[in-house]
């Protein structure tokens, strides 16, 4: 149930609604959790514009983009780690019409500590998750 906000300066990407939904589809599949609204819900990507002038490497270039996902401990292995970082940089770059977006977009992968996935009201253990998953999935 990641979360994946996305920085660039305004202009960059003509449709930030579908690549939010982009985004969120890829994790959620690079994660391979089952297909119920508790992973549909809450998975989500929010896209930001930053002016360019807030946006400079060490040269001063500033045609980046940061991609940041929020993951509870745990949910990705190396290569689930792998294949979010591809696939999101693919979808960036798509997204803007770019295809050397790919060589400027940087995806940083961080984790909420145990605990600390909040998610209706409460602050989830990864156990918790799993058995909130268990009982939708019951109910199916």
């Amino acid at each position: 149930m990641p979360m994946i906000d996305v920085y660039a300066a305004p202009g960059t990407f003509a449709d930030r609604h579908q690549l939010a939904i982009d985004l969120a589809t890829a994790v959620k599949e690079v994660e391979q959790v089952p297909d119920i609204a508790m992973f549909r819900k809450n998975t989500a990507a929010f896209v930001h514009d930053l002016p360019a002038d807030a946006i400079a490497n060490v040269d001063g270039d500033s045609d980046y983009v940061r991609v940041q996902v929020l993951t509870n401990a745990g949910a990705l292995d190396r290569d689930k780690q792998v294949a979010v970082v591809e696939r999101l940089t693919a979808v960036v770059a798509a997204a803007a019409g770019d295809p050397s977006l790919a060589q400027r977009t940087w995806v940083l992968l961080t984790e909420a500590a145990e605990g600390g996935w909040g998610l209706w009201g409460h602050a989830h253990t990864n156990a918790e998750l799993v058995q909130a998953a268990r009982a939708e999935l019951a109910k199916g």
